[in-house]
């Protein structure tokens, strides 16, 4: 069968393996046929050869981790023949950790965890692949043009979970959001606040392109000045670009009492002047709370799904601005100006 890989460590290995071999029963009983793929940050920073291991044994990475599928067999009786499926990525150490052992394996402690097309574990970007019912997350037939989104949208329903948490520690009504970043994480994170009610500022520096529609689609409000220019103080920051002035800026930002989640990674090497005196008198003085945020586990798959569920098709469907055959898999790694989420396709 067809699989998409990477030589991990290797700058630009990527390619397209024709004869690639079926995945093993001991992958899981649940035997599903791959519909797409959508690609990511990740996926980039892999084939540039940053990271991402290969499965013990193996020299190949499979890449793709945001999936969707299609069951082909299931004799676990979890799902039913033709029923949409999404594979959860990160799987638990097997030692375990405290956490890993209780499901929380999002929060690995020992750093054992493997991730599918990313660490350990064959991605989906592949023919067929299979799953454990604990990592089968079935999805509405409807979702069924945008379902590969389930993956990005369980990390920010992950974030938004730790966010009431937090918040729980007091008398807590947020009014204003602020999200900084208008990629698939941003627009995602700014969608599941809009479904909680919430006064959404999403702030980007792209001026034309989907970005700015699609905000305004979701009733939320656009912005491309600096985050110091912002005429207001958000209850809630979810940053999503990783750039470093803009994870400082928003930590002054918020308002008293405010909870800043970051979910962008920066990739270091870039140093600039802080006064960190002032920034803590800041957070300590106004109660705020700066955490950061990553990766999801079962329950927060299930929220993901539930939340697309309940948003607009077309919306979710113009998030998607390519979508390429796997014949053409090297075009859809290569980005393009105006990408916000692009897709590989599996024919039938």
């Amino acid at each position: 069968m067809r699989a998409v890989t990477v030589t991990p460590g290797v700058a630009d290995s990527l390619r397209l393996v024709e004869d690639h071999p079926e995945p093993p029963p001991e992958e899981g009983p649940i035997l599903v046929e791959a519909l797409a793929v959508g690609i990511c940050g990740t996926d980039h920073e892999i084939i540039a050869g940053g990271y991402g291991e290969a499965p013990p044994g193996a020299d190949l990475l499979v890449l793709g981790h945001e999936s969707l599928g299609r069951v082909l067999e299931d004799p676990s009786g979890t799902l039913q023949p033709g029923d949409l499926v999404a594979g959860v990525v990160r799987h638990p150490d097997p030692v375990p950790c405290p956490n890993c052992a209780v499901g929380e394996w999002d929060m690995c402690r020992n750093g054992r965890f493997t991730e599918h097309g990313i660490k350990a574990l064959p991605g989906f970007a592949r023919d067929r692949w299979r799953l454990h019912p604990r990592f089968a997350v079935g999805l509405d037939q409807a979702l069924a043009p945008v379902g590969m989104l389930l993956e990005p949208t369980s990390v920010v329903a992950k974030a938004w979970e730790h966010i009431e948490r937090i918040g729980a520690r007091a008398e807590w009504q947020p009014q204003t959001v602020l999200v900084t970043g208008a990629g698939p994480i941003g627009l995602l994170a700014a969608l599941l606040a809009t479904q909680r009610g919430l006064a959404v500022h999403v702030l980007d520096r792209n001026t034309t392109g989907p970005k700015p529609e699609l905000v305004r689609a979701l009733g939320a409000t656009y912005h491309t000045v600096p985050v110091s220019e912002l005429d207001l103080e958000p209850d809630v920051v979810l940053e999503c670009t990783g750039a470093p002035v803009v994870v400082l800026d928003v930590m002054y930002k918020a308002a008293p009492t405010g909870i800043v989640c970051l979910t962008g990674v920066s990739s270091g090497g870039r140093t600039i002047d802080l006064d960190a005196g002032a920034l803590n008198r800041s957070l300590v003085l106004e109660n705020n709370v700066v955490f950061g945020s990553v990766n999801a586990n079962r329950r927060h798959w299930d929220l993901a799904a539930a939340a697309l569920a309940r948003a607009d098709r077309g919306w979710l469907d113009s998030l998607i601005t390519r979508r390429v055959p796997v014949g053409a898999y090297a075009r859809a790694y290569a980005p393009e100006p105006d990408d916000i989420k692009v897709v590989l396709e599996f024919d039938s």
